[in-house]
Parts: C-alpha cells; sequence; structure tokens
C-alpha cells in the first residue's frame, strides 16, 4: 500500500479527531489510478513508429541508397521496434503515460472514481447529509474533496477548493502523509468556522476512515 502502517495510523487519527469535533462523516483514499487507460500504449506506439518512419525518410532524402527494398524493411522494422519500446515504456513510466492524456481527462476520470467511491462507502446515507470523501488520485495527480449537500451548503465551494489546493500543494512537496493531514485540517477548519460541531456519544456510522487501492480492476 501507499502509506506504512504509522502513516495509515496517523491519518486514521486525524480523519477520527476530525469527526469527534464536527460530527461529520469522513473517508479518506489514496488510489493508484483512476482508470485503467488502454488507448495510451497504443497513442504512445503509434507515436513511437511515425517518429521512426519520419527519421528514417529523412536519412533516405539526406543519404539514398541503392538497396531500396532491404532500406524499406529495416525502417519497417525500426519503426515497430521503436513504437513497441514507446508502448511499453508507459506501462513503467507513468510521467511519459500521463503526456497521453490532457487535464481535463485526468481530472474527469479522478472525479467519477470519487463519485463511484462515495456512493459505495455510503456517504450519502448519513442523516444530516454530511459526508465528506477526500480522495488523492496518484496516476492523474489529482484531488477531489466530495462533500454531500448538507456540508456543501454551508461551507460552500471555495473552502473545498482550498483544502484541494492545500493536498495538492503538499503533494508537490513530496509528503502523501503530510497532504492527507493538511488536507483533513483544512476541513476541520472550514467546518468549525461554519459551526459543524460533535455531539457527545454519536455513533460512527462510517467505520472505514482510509482506503487505498491500485484502482480499477
Amino acid at each position: 500500500m501507499f502509506l506504512d502502517s504509522a502513516a495509515e495510523s496517523a491519518v486514521k487519527q486525524r480523519v477520527a479527531t476530525l469527526e469527534r469535533a464536527t460530527g461529520v462523516e469522513v473517508v479518506a483514499a489514496v488510489v493508484a489510478c483512476s482508470d485503467s487507460y488502454p488507448e495510451i500504449p497504443w497513442k504512445a506506439f503509434a507515436l513511437g513508429a511515425s517518429l521512426a518512419l519520419l527519421a528514417a525518410a529523412a536519412a533516405a532524402l539526406i543519404a539514398p541508397g541503392w538497396e531500396a527494398a532491404e532500406a524499406i524493411v529495416e525502417t519497417a522494422v525500426a519503426a515497430l521496434a521503436t513504437g513497441a519500446v514507446a508502448a511499453f515504456a508507459t506501462v513503467w513510466i507513468p510521467p511519459l503515460a500521463r503526456l497521453f492524456l490532457t487535464r481535463a481527462r485526468r481530472q474527469a476520470e479522478a472525479l467519477q472514481y470519487a463519485q463511484a467511491t462515495f456512493l459505495e462507502m455510503g456517504l450519502q446515507r448519513t442523516p444530516r447529509r454530511d459526508g465528506i470523501l477526500l480522495l488523492v488520485s496518484l496516476f492523474e495527480h489529482q484531488v477531489v474533496v466530495l462533500a454531500d449537500r448538507g456540508v456543501h451548503d454551508r461551507l460552500g465551494a471555495a473552502a473545498l477548493d482550498a483544502a484541494v489546493a492545500a493536498v495538492t500543494a503538499a503533494l508537490a512537496r513530496g509528503g502523501l502523509t503530510e497532504a492527507l493531514l493538511e488536507g483533513l485540517a483544512r476541513l476541520e477548519e472550514a467546518l468549525l468556522a461554519n459551526g459543524f460541531r460533535g455531539q457527545p456519544g454519536e455513533p460512527d456510522e462510517i467505520a472505514e476512515a482510509l482506503i487505498q487501492r491500485r484502482g480499477p480492476s
């Protein structure tokens, strides 16, 4: 998993503290990838093959030879090999794979995964409609905070966006645990500032405080 036992415990304790203080239900989630993106290796293959063919054509124009048939075979082999290397590279090198996705696509897939997780965890079924999901999607470099209407209507989009910005900034500094803790702290501050308070003896309606997943199957 992405967090070791100590880090996982720290995040769970921070969620519990937030819930006791504010009375809301919070789940933090870390997912390796929000979608499988089967098209990325094919895009990389096509780009690699195209660049190899372009390079071969340029070389032929600069120094044309007599062995045309042999040159065609060599060019085809080189193009296929280059495309294959590019395709395999996207599987093992996430930053390279991200180059084949637009920012809008990454945002959309992370949001869709967050929405599915929100429903799966039952965050929409709390009596006061006060469920919150804080999700970090690592491959997409996206952070999503989803809040049910009981929270969203009182906090507003600006407060939720501020939590997203805090997590994103912490991730840019390289600390996943610190990013989650920072996001939870920002959410607690916003909730308390808007009058959310926990009541003694309130049950924990959603026991799962932290989920870690590889992504969609």
